[in-house]
């Protein structure tokens, strides 16, 4: 017979053996999340110890610009103990430095730096970051004057003019005038004339418009062509025809494998045109090349991919590295180059490692023959003049009229520029549809002496590598 104590003995075994099974796997539960979340706090120090390496190296950077060796004078990569100021030493950061370098002169800083805890070494994070100044290549557009953007314009990037903005176009990034009104006039399509904003207009991106904002310092931002003409005489390309008597200019091709073609230009033909701020004046464009002499293939230098031109320059071809040509006439100080966009310029790869700064001392100028269908990759700088495509009457021929001009990359130009003409609302001259993208990839690495826009160094690239 069962006595009555012997089913609560029972009972309380059983029960108890639940129970502890259950305290058990909370226990254990417990344990495994106090371990994920001192896991989860320890990668999170890790990542601020290698977030405070990249701060360090600012700091040494700002003191000492030209030292990527942390103060050893020795190769990398270099480990340094990170303290807290209440607890001491508590981790470690290790840097790797690595540095983009044309014609013996810094242009980027890389760092890359892995943080970890003495709690935990092998909780490792890591933060790569590119420091250097920004160039005008954070910009689709730079104007220092009065601007017109039509309608069918289509602007991805950053669009600034130290004047007024009629934005008739497409833009998906910042639209800012340095104006909070202007005096819109016909040339503008305003008629009668108008004090408008400083940006106004019938485009759909009206939320990024932005005025009155600081000017950017156009003769900041403009290069000392001198220097580029110094560094290519020691150290790039210097080509110089002027002792020749007949002295229209050169003509430079880019060829993709890492030359470029030179002509002397000796032929040229004139149409008539008018500039977008000259009203009904008309001048003669002598653009068109008849003929050439003295076909010369030579290999841009890679140490120092810097091209000067003492002449009128026209360009074409496929860019196959990072490079910078300017055109100047510095042998006579009245003079001013100005450089024709001969055809299309491209690159051999759109993976970053391609990129083409072109800057003209007055004037960068699409001519009467460009082709229909134009495609124009790298940074447009026209220093003293104007980036654009003139007015060419119907009476010249079929080429009056262009289809389509994609530009990858950034314009920076001193006066209005200009690609279509209209009268009402029929397009008479020029190219129909633009399309306009800025270089994402130049702005974190752009070719040799591009212009910055600051002489302050910042971080143009910041991100954590897994």
């Amino acid at each position: 017979m069962f006595r009555a104590g012997g089913y609560i003995v029972i009972s309380v075994v059983v029960f108890g053996t639940v129970f502890l099974t259950i305290l058990g796997g909370l226990v254990g539960f417990v344990f495994l999340q106090t371990k994920s979340q001192v896991k989860k706090e320890t990668r999170e120090r890790a990542l601020q110890i290698a977030e405070a390496g990249v701060d360090y190296y600012k700091w040494r950077l700002a003191h000492f610009p030209n030292d990527l060796t942390n103060g050893t004078g020795q190769a990398g990569p270099y480990q340094v103990s990170y303290s807290d100021p209440e607890s001491g030493v508590v981790g470690t950061f290790e840097l790797d430095l690595d540095s983009e370098e044309f014609c013996g002169q810094t242009s980027t800083v890389s760092i890359t730096s892995t943080g970890w805890t003495d709690e935990d070494p092998t909780l490792r994070r890591t933060v790569y970051a590119r420091y250097a100044r920004p160039s005008v290549a954070s910009y689709a557009y730079i104007i220092n004057s009065n601007v017109w953007a039509g309608s069918d314009r289509q602007i991805s990037g950053n669009y600034h003019s130290n004047g007024g903005i009629r934005m008739d176009g497409t833009n998906d990034s910042l639209v800012t005038s340095a104006v909070s009104t202007w005096s819109c006039t016909s040339s503008f399509g305003c008629s009668p004339t108008a004090t408008t904003a400083g940006v106004f207009g019938s485009g759909s991106g009206s939320a990024l418009w932005q005025y009155p904002l600081p000017q950017v310092d156009f003769a900041g931002i403009t290069t000392d062509l001198a220097q580029i003409k110094a560094l290519a005489v020691s150290q790039g390309l210097y080509i110089n025809e002027t002792s020749n008597s007949d002295q229209r200019g050169m003509r430079i091709r880019f060829n993709g494998n890492g030359t470029i073609t030179r002509w002397r230009v000796t032929g040229t033909s004139a149409v008539d045109a008018q500039h977008v701020d000259t009203g009904t004046q008309w001048h003669s464009d002598y653009h068109t090349i008849t003929s050439t002499q003295n076909q010369t293939t030579v290999t841009i230098p890679e140490d120092c991919p810097v091209i000067f031109v003492e002449a009128k320059t026209w360009i074409e071809g496929v860019v196959d590295q990072k490079v910078i040509i300017a055109a100047d006439e510095i042998i006579s100080p009245s003079a001013r180059a100005d450089v024709i966009l001969n055809g299309n310029i491209t690159y051999a790869d759109n993976n970053g490692a391609d990129g083409l700064t072109v800057i003209a001392d007055r004037s960068i100028l699409i001519p009467f023959n460009s082709p229909s269908t134009m495609s124009l990759s790298g940074i447009f700088i026209a220093q003293n003049g104007y980036f654009g495509r003139n007015y060419y009457p119907s009476s010249e021929g079929a080429n009056y009229l262009r289809t389509l001009l994609t530009v990858n990359g950034t314009i920076v130009s001193n006066a209005r520029e200009g690609t279509k003409w209209t009268s009402g609302s029929n397009v008479v001259s020029g190219y129909q549809n633009r399309v306009n993208i800025y270089d994402s990839d130049l702005v974190t690495s752009p070719p040799p002496l591009t212009p910055t826009i600051s002489d302050e160094f910042t971080f143009l690239e910041w991100e954590e590598v897994e």
